[in-house]
């Protein structure tokens, strides 16, 4: 059994169907990657697996534990991390305050110890700082820990978010996007970074881009979702030689 199984989800918004049957199965290690036009499903996909859309139809199973009817904070614990398509970090705290907030879901002190202090929230607060700054360490951005994230730049924020969802210390982790708004230097630091981080942490990672060549040049597998169905599912190369994902992105020629 693979650490993440995905099979067969679908979900429809109306009469739109947004998702229909997909399928994924992701081993510690592995990094797979998710392609399509625009509006083909392939954030819908992770919002499912993530759990903020409820599954229509179909089973997530991570690590032999049936989640799809999990809300989002139990797929958390359960080992599920992410970031999303559009950076999402708190401009009133701090960089590593911003991390620290990965490791909420470790932290059972009371609503009463949150408002007075207390031995437990102490050391959950320590055990938070200790990990934010060592997962900064090594997503390569430690040095800006006491720094606001609205000052730095867009790849430096991309990092922090990503330092984040590991502080959730996740089996699987799911990236919405993040090489967008990234230049050509920071998108090969972060393909080296998304690499480095599967093998070091053996989780498995899955991938969404539209920068192919980012895809092609990390990813174990690639599968292609087009108007929300799966057309294609295989090794980079095999995926760059199919006619069905070429005619997807470049269209048919008319009769």
């Amino acid at each position: 059994m693979a650490m993440l199984e995905v099979n067969n989800i679908s979900k429809a918004f109306g009469g739109v169907r947004a998702l229909e049957n997909f399928s994924v199965q992701v081993d510690a290690g592995e990094i797979h990657g998710i392609i399509g036009p625009n509006g083909a499903g392939k954030t819908t996909a992770l919002n499912v697996i993530s759990g903020i859309y409820d599954t229509d139809s179909g089973e997530i199973i991570l690590d032999g534990n049936r989640i799809e009817t999990l809300p989002q904070y139990k797929r958390t614990r359960q080992g599920l991390g992410r970031t999303f398509q559009n950076i999402r970090l708190f401009k009133g705290l701090s960089v590593e305050e911003n991390v620290m907030c990965g490791y909420d879901h470790h932290s059972y002190y009371t609503v009463l110890g949150g408002l007075f202090p207390s031995p437990r929230r102490f050391r959950d607060e320590k055990k938070a700082s200790e990990m934010a700054r060592h997962y900064l360490d090594l997503v390569g951005v430690l040095s800006y820990a006491e720094e606001r994230p609205d000052n730095l730049s867009y790849g430096i924020q991309r990092r922090i978010e990503i330092a984040r969802a590991l502080t959730c210390t996740p089996k699987i982790l799911l990236l919405d996007e993040p090489a967008a708004g990234l230049n050509p230097t920071e998108v090969t630091e972060l393909t080296e970074l998304i690499n480095r981080l599967a093998k070091e942490l053996n989780i498995g990672i899955i991938v969404i881009e539209h920068r192919l060549e980012l895809i092609m040049s990390i990813s174990d597998r690639v599968h292609v979702l087009n108007f929300g169905k799966p057309i294609a599912s295989g090794t980079p190369d095999e995926v760059q030689n199919n006619q069905e994902v070429i005619d997807a992105y470049l269209g048919v020629e008319e009769d």
